[in-house]
């Protein structure tokens, strides 16, 4: 196995004004997000962690790690864009607008009666299958969840406390996702997806925008300690759905002055980092078990909403090897005297351990110069889970499980 970091710098990143349209996730779009996901009860901002004996030990002006471990109790960010969806749905149903069904709503005996029985089906490597369940549950409907082979046990128990039929299957994630559709068309369930196919984009959509809310909360907070906006941003990638999502948001903000955008992936499901290698704009997909620690980013095939934003306006493409996920766990786990302990998963620290390793290897000099990262450089990257499973997070961070470096 290739235990290097790859990285490719976006030859397709379209001149401004030409790429395709971010609208969808302006301002206007993430606020109905937001001011939806602001009436549920166990509603809070998520902390922004301000890492600055890390910058200046690396050299740049600023880290700040969103902390989403503290989202809805759920130890992820997934429930953001699952709740949307399942809410912007169930709105759709009622032929109603979200803003006139804020949680207190939907809850009522009066919208149950009317919505009667809904089953919500997702696949899902645990968090955004245990959101899904979650958010089922709040709103008093059923929900069915399937996870690929190799999935954490623990990750599927969590999703039965919450109420969810479950199950791990023998298919990898792309596979497991078909068969979910087959079955929901069996049952009449509803598919909540974040991987989006010809059809099917409508709640790919809802999902990545409910994701919004993370990124608005982070440039709120931002500015609140005096920074305008984050001159780059770090963020992973499974089909690309966040990763869209966040960039979408700031593309659509900043224009012209975007903030440069890195996407990060795990190298045994790099399908972002190939089609940007191909430089022809269209996607391409990874097959296989797709055997990484990194569950969270196992996903072969692109959301093409998700593509498509990546594909005109971020900055670098880069494939990463378990290694890299294992130290940014560490770097994030172990601050330097005066920083915050962030507590990460594995798909969650991967940028902490790509951003630590550019900025300190004469390896990736010509990333750094390709990213104009230096000491003015003020960056933003997403803690997208916690400790989901907190075995393989002992493994690594106590016992030293996939040591820096890939040695």
């Amino acid at each position: 196995m290739n235990d290097k970091i790859k990285w490719i710098q976006n030859n397709m990143v379209k001149k401004s004004g030409t790429g395709v349209s971010t609208e969808l996730f302006s301002k206007k779009e993430i606020n109905k997000a937001i001011n939806f996901h602001r009436t549920f009860p166990d509603y809070q901002p998520t902390p922004l962690r301000q890492l600055d004996r890390l910058a200046n030990n690396l050299g740049v002006g600023g880290i700040y790690v969103k902390d989403e471990s503290y989202r809805f109790g759920l130890n992820a960010f997934k429930a953001l864009g699952g709740s949307y969806a399942i809410g912007r749905y169930l709105a759709q149903h009622l032929n109603r607008d979200i803003s006139e069904l804020p949680f207190q709503v939907l809850t009522s005996p009066e919208i149950k009666e009317q919505l009667g029985n809904i089953t919500f089906a997702t696949t899902t490597d645990g968090n955004h299958g245990r959101g899904i369940a979650w958010t089922a549950r709040q709103l008093r409907q059923k929900s069915v969840v399937y996870m690929p082979k190799g999935s954490s046990e623990y990750r599927l128990e969590r999703i039965r406390s919450e109420g969810a039929e479950a199950e791990i299957t023998d298919l990898n994630y792309d596979d497991a996702v078909r068969m979910t559709a087959v079955e929901a068309e069996k049952h009449g369930w509803v598919v909540v997806q974040d991987t989006s196919w010809e059809g099917y984009e409508e709640i790919p959509t809802w999902i990545m925008q409910g994701y919004g809310t993370m990124s608005a909360e982070a440039l709120e907070q931002l500015n609140n300690i005096g920074i305008e906006k984050p001159t780059h941003v770090f963020v992973q990638a499974g089909v690309g759905a966040l990763a869209g999502s966040v960039q979408g948001y700031f593309a659509s903000l900043f224009k012209e002055d975007c903030p440069k955008t890195v996407i990060v992936e795990a190298d045994q499901a790099d399908c972002l980092y190939k089609s940007a290698l191909a430089g022809d704009g269209k996607p391409r997909v990874v097959g296989g078990d797709m055997a990484t620690v990194m569950a969270g980013l196992a996903c072969g095939e692109p959301n093409l909403i998700g593509w498509n934003i990546l594909r005109d306006y971020s900055d670098l493409f880069v494939s990463c090897p378990d290694w890299v996920a294992a130290k940014g766990m560490r770097v994030l786990a172990n601050p330097l005297l005066g920083d915050p302990k962030v507590i990460s998963g594995e798909s969650g620290a991967v940028t902490a351990g790509l951003l630590s390793s550019i900025l300190l290897d004469d390896a990736f000099k010509g990333a750094r110069e390709a990213l104009q990262l230096d000491e003015k450089s003020q960056i933003l990257i997403f803690n997208t889970e916690g400790n989901t499973d907190p075995y393989k997070y002992r493994s690594i961070v106590w016992d030293g499980e996939l040591p820096s470096g890939g040695r």
